[in-house]
């Protein structure tokens, strides 16, 4: 099995980062999708804790790609695929559900960085403790320490970012929602979705890069490449995640329909 998907990823380096891009934007997209039709709101609000978690891993790693000028941190199709998930909750269980869906990725997230730290707090072994048997296990320590060890600032600026996007994109959307009176779908998921993306980008930059940080940033610096250099990322994934709340629509929880039979 090592062998298979090592060979699997030496042939993906070999691909486009494009087109990795777009097959895990799909696969989130279906899985989102099959989330909500066997698992109603609990498969979505497992989705939104998974993906906060790996996304905070994922964010660690930075690939250049072609049609950007600027390697990119990876994360972005996670973090933002997690609002059409809320928007989901929104529109088929109700504006309670969605903010449950959001503290459930808080708890999650909160709960894996704490039980890491403990991870890390044991001491590791020695070469003479791990002898010949556990000798695999001398390196990983080390490669634990460098993805889960936290830096506060970022670690704060991404909580405190992440509670008030989404809360505002459940809020806005829920508002457009009354406001058309149930109509137009496609501009409360794209407006919503849209306008939260940038108070993300906002939040987590201004706080990580200038408030928190111990060599603060040039605002213009922060605005271009931090704000806006990601944004149009955002935007994109935004418009393409609108046909999958319609088909949200139309594949119902299977549960519902076991429900109204069984009445």
């Amino acid at each position: 099995m090592d062998f298979i998907s090592e060979k699997l990823i030496t042939i993906m380096n070999a691909w486009p980062p494009e087109a990795i891009w777009v097959l895990m934007l799909i696969i989130c997209f279906l899985t989102i999708l099959g989330a909500n039709r066997y698992y109603g709101p609990g498969g979505l609000f497992a989705y939104i804790a998974v993906s906060i978690i790996i996304a905070n891993i994922q964010v660690l790693k930075a690939v250049q790609f072609n049609l950007y000028p600027e390697p990119v941190a990876l994360g972005t199709i996670l973090f933002s695929s997690t609002y059409l998930a809320t928007d989901i909750l929104g529109e088929n269980y109700g504006i309670k559900k969605a903010r449950n869906g959001v503290f459930m990725g808080l708890f999650a997230h909160l709960f894996f960085s704490i039980i890491m730290l403990f991870t890390l707090g044991f001491s590791p072994l020695t070469p003479e403790q791990a002898g010949e048997a556990m000798a695999w296990a001398l390196p990983y320590h080390d490669h634990i320490s460098k993805l889960f060890t936290l830096q506060f600032s970022l670690f704060f600026a991404g909580l405190a970012a992440y509670l008030t996007s989404q809360l505002y994109d459940i809020w806005f959307y829920d508002w457009i929602k009354r406001k058309t009176k149930n109509r137009y779908l496609w501009l409360r998921n794209n407006a919503s979705t849209m306008v939260s993306a940038l108070i993300d980008n906002t939040v987590f930059s201004v706080l990580a890069w200038i408030v928190l940080s111990s060599n603060p940033l040039p605002f213009m610096t922060v605005l271009v490449t931090y704000i806006l250099g990601t944004y149009w990322l955002r935007l994109f994934i935004a418009i393409l995640d609108t046909p999958m709340i319609y088909l949200s629509k139309q594949w119902k929880y299977v549960g519902e329909t076991i429900n109204e039979s069984r009445e």
